[in-house]
């Protein structure tokens, strides 16, 4: 019996062994959720620790290979854990397969071989139902809660309904999965947390703690998976949405390349053109590669149903191009109506829409027909007197589609300049091109030249002897060499006096650099080729930019005539080509007629107001109180009235169109969305970007105002003994922060102007670091609670600044203008403000003159 008994004990002891190597090869090998929980925690990833840190920062942290190993092994076993729970409660956990699913690319067709067959791809073994399975936890989901958690406005690209569910649901969930892992550390107990073989031999082992332990993190389990299922579903339903933003911008970019490279190439209805050139051809080359590219990421963002709305679009903008320009229609030329599929509204459906598309053709010389040429944007610029300054960029204002035009441009000038690089490369070159564009230096030349200068440019520059060096073969740059030095002098000889240094340092450098280069370059191109390509590169540069000054210097010369009635007559008579007639203005004048109609059914209302605060003006030289939200005690300091040195700007006398169109442009600049350009009147695409400064100048005035509020509030919060001197003091120092830092950071954000209400609040008297904290959570809240649209304050604010705006707008710039912006600044206590005020408005009151003489007859048409 004793002997049984011991052999029994031997094979507990060996049984034991057995298990707790079993068990450290466990933990060796997949690690207990313990020692899994503690690895995640060490990468220090947290709610707070990721607000804190820059945006590439996060991004690069979240995208190493530790966070990721580390978190997608906790989220695994977390799985496993979720899953060994609802069978033991004979539940199953939600289905979320669906959700799953959309986050997978979609598959993509198998492109077929050269030979028309279908590709047939190698056999692989099937993979089991569990290599396929999908993930319940995504690892890069999961880690981007925390992105949209620290920064929501760089990963969302809106801030609609769903963008707010989804940064609520991400937030719920992170903080549900870091309630999670606290839990794991935590434990039900102390012993919880020791090895298995250190609990064996433990005899404290805590049993109802263990249940209690088991329980608690049971409870907290199923929390984290019901955030999980939310967060979920809100970032696959904005997911969704994204990507029919981004496929429809995708769209409609393959559009308009599409339309560019058919008006630019002429092509006809079957797809040919007649005599194409080599930059043609090029253009087509390069849209094609464009295509390509676009079509696979519409393959991968889409899938096939992508790629067949896609061609659908592509189809649709053949078909109206041909059609316009069939029946002779303005649509035709460089603006096409694409009709895209995936525009979306606030509803969810996809309506159809239509898609300016704009273009230019591979000559900078040539503008497109329905849009506003640089000869209307120097004389609009004249007539708007904008410090005697011509507007030299003048195409930031000519279309929305700028930045899109300047990467065709781009694009068609290196590929332009590659087609000339190949042709004079290989055995037989190709110097047809070459020869051309001497010719267009050439004239160019010749067309700027003073009449006694014209001979002499023809026989500098012989085209006849330079065809015949080269094609000899043999590549001499001499001759050529001296055709250009010719052309840059005679550049600097038409150029201003002034640049003349500085021009013949440059040329000498790059006739230096051509002469310097002698052998072949890595990619096989001869020296002779680079010094050719480069040297008629930089020339044409150079006579281009004379073309502009040239244009500049002649149009200044008639300034004085512009200025006068030949300037509208010029714009006006450019308008009605652009635009039809005055008769056909309802139809083709949508935007302005929607404008009229708006701006009616205010107008009155608004010349009512106006002359009712006109009619209590000498009152206004008092004081008037804070808005009654932030009343505490003290009512705005004086404010001292602008003096008005001037007569300023003409005041509305009530003539019906220029009460329209004044108080029309106020409303503009007054909506807090950023004014667009299709939703421009098209009578102001001229002046969008003047229109749009004006409209963050209007701004501005709102978000300054608001804050010199919120201080004031504060601070007499704070300490109701404060004096007004001394509150005023630390308001006139924020008031000259704020306004040095919008106009020198116009994209400041809350955090920099909470710092400058900060350092002014300084100066008020020292405080405790603790309640200089609390002072700046308070004032944080504040502004942020200030700045909603819904809030009380906002809307008093955003009305006196208006009122402050609609004084000066109608009543003109002089001292009537001034005193009553003046008086409704005051009644918020922003008197401050009133010279932005009066500075801003005048620029709406010159842009409303000048159209009334402009577009007046079309005005009068609307209305």
């Amino acid at each position: 019996m004793q002997f049984c008994s011991c052999r029994l004990h031997q094979a507990c002891r060996f049984s034991f062994k057995k298990a707790c190597k079993c068990w450290r090869s466990f933990v060796k090998s997949r690690k207990t959720t313990l020692a899994l929980a503690q690895a995640y925690d060490a990468l220090g990833i947290n709610e707070k620790s990721v607000k804190s840190m820059p945006f590439e920062e996060l991004a690069m942290l979240m995208g190493s290979s530790t966070v990721l190993e580390a978190t997608k092994a906790l989220l695994d076993r977390f799985e496993r854990r979720v899953t060994l729970c609802q069978s033991a409660s004979s539940s199953s956990a939600e289905n979320i397969d669906h959700l799953l699913k959309r986050l997978v690319t979609p598959k993509r067709k198998v492109p077929p071989s050269r030979d028309g067959r279908t590709r047939v791809a190698a056999k692989r073994p099937a993979r089991t139902s569990e290599t396929s399975r999908l993930s319940r936890y995504s690892l890069r989901v999961a880690l981007c809660a925390y992105m949209i958690l620290a920064h929501p406005s760089a990963v969302l690209s809106g801030d609609g309904e769903q963008e707010t569910l989804l940064m609520e649901s991400a937030a719920n969930f992170v903080r549900e999965f870091e309630l999670l892992v606290k839990t794991t550390l935590e434990g039900p107990g102390s012993a919880s947390r020791q090895p298995f073989l250190d609990a064996a031999e433990s005899c404290s082992y805590q049993k109802s703690d263990d249940v209690a332990g088991q329980s608690k993190f049971k409870t907290r389990l199923v929390n984290f998976d019901k955030a999980w299922c939310t967060y979920l579903y809100r970032f696959v339903v904005w997911k969704v949405k994204d990507a029919r933003s981004l496929e429809g911008d995708l769209v409609r970019t393959a559009c308009k390349l599409e339309l560019s490279m058919m008006q630019t190439c002429k092509l006809t209805a079957d797809g040919r053109s007649h005599n194409l050139t080599h930059d043609m051809k090029a253009i087509q080359k390069q849209v094609s590669d464009d295509h390509k590219l676009l079509r696979e990421k519409v393959q991968h963002l889409s899938g096939d149903a992508g790629i067949e709305r896609m061609d659908s679009a592509l189809s649709d903008a053949r078909s109206k191009f041909f059609e316009a320009k069939e029946n002779g229609s303005p649509l035709a030329a460089p603006v096409a109506n694409v009709s895209t599929p995936l525009s979306i509204d606030s509803s969810g459906k996809l309506p159809p829409s239509e898609v300016n598309v704009s273009s230019e053709t591979a000559s900078s010389s040539t503008s497109p027909v329905n849009l506003p040429t640089e000869n209307e944007q120097m004389v609009n610029e004249m007539l708007h007197e904008d410090s005697g300054v011509i507007a030299g960029n003048s195409n930031d204002a000519r279309t929305i589609e700028k930045d899109f035009q300047d990467k065709v441009r781009d694009t068609m000038e290196k590929a332009f300049w590659d087609v000339v690089t190949d042709s004079m490369k290989g055995d037989k070159p190709d110097y047809s091109q070459l020869i051309n564009l001497v010719k267009e230096v050439r004239d160019s030349l010749h067309d700027l030249a003073p009449k006694g200068w014209k001979e002499e440019i023809y026989e500098n520059i012989d085209l006849e002897i330079l065809s015949q060096v080269l094609e000899s073969g043999s590549q001499d740059t001499q001759y050529l060499g001296q055709i250009l030095q010719y052309s840059l002098d005679m550049v600097r000889k038409l150029s201003a006096a002034a640049k003349d240094d500085e021009m013949k340092a440059s040329h000498d450098k790059l006739l230096s650099e051509l002469a310097a280069s002698s052998e072949d370059n890595d990619n096989g191109v001869s020296s002779f080729v680079i010094a050719v390509i480069k040297g008629l590169r930089f020339t044409l540069e150079e006579i281009k930019q004379l073309q502009v000054e040239v244009s500049k210097a002649y149009v200044q010369l008639m300034q004085p005539m512009i200025k006068g009635s030949a300037g509208v007559e010029y714009l006006q008579k450019a308008f009605g080509d652009r635009c039809g007639p005055p008769a056909n203005a309802s139809a083709s004048l949508p935007v302005s007629l929607q404008w009229i109609s708006a701006s009616k059914s205010i107008m009155d209302a608004e010349w009512r107001e106006h002359l009712g605060s006109l009619s209590v003006l000498p009152a206004a030289n008092h004081a008037q109180p804070l808005v009654t939200v932030l009343r505490a005690g003290h009512g705005a300091p004086t404010a001292a009235v602008p003096s008005a040195g001037t007569s300023g700007l003409p005041e509305c006398k009530g003539e019906k169109v220029d009460k329209l169109v004044r108080v029309g442009l106020l409303q503009l600049i007054s909506c807090m969305e950023g004014l667009q350009l299709e939703s421009t009147p098209e009578s102001f695409h001229l002046n969008f970007l003047r229109l749009r400064a004006v409209q963050g100048q209007f701004q501005e005035v709102i978000v300054i105002s608001t804050s010199m509020l919120v201080l004031r509030q504060v601070l007499m919060s704070e300490n109701s003994k404060i004096t007004p001197p001394e509150l005023e003091a630390v308001i006139s120092e924020l008031f000259g922060a704020l306004a040095k830092l919008l106009d020198n950071s116009p994209e400041a954000g809350t955090e920099e102007i909470v710092e400058a209400m900060m350092s002014a609040s300084a100066s008020a008297g020292s405080l405790s670091d603790a309640k200089i904290q609390a002072r700046r959570q308070i004032i944080t809240r504040g502004l942020l609670k200030s700045l909603q649209a819904d809030d009380v304050v906002f809307k008093k604010v955003s009305r006196a600044v208006h009122c402050a705006f609609r004084g000066v707008v109608l009543s003109g710039s002089g001292a009537k203008g001034q005193k009553l912006a003046d008086a409704a600044l005051r009644r918020v206590g922003a008197g401050k403000l009133a010279d932005r005020v009066v500075k801003a408005a005048e620029v709406l009151i010159r842009v409303a003159t000048v159209s009334e003489k402009v577009h007046g007859p079309w005005y009068k048409a609307l209305a």
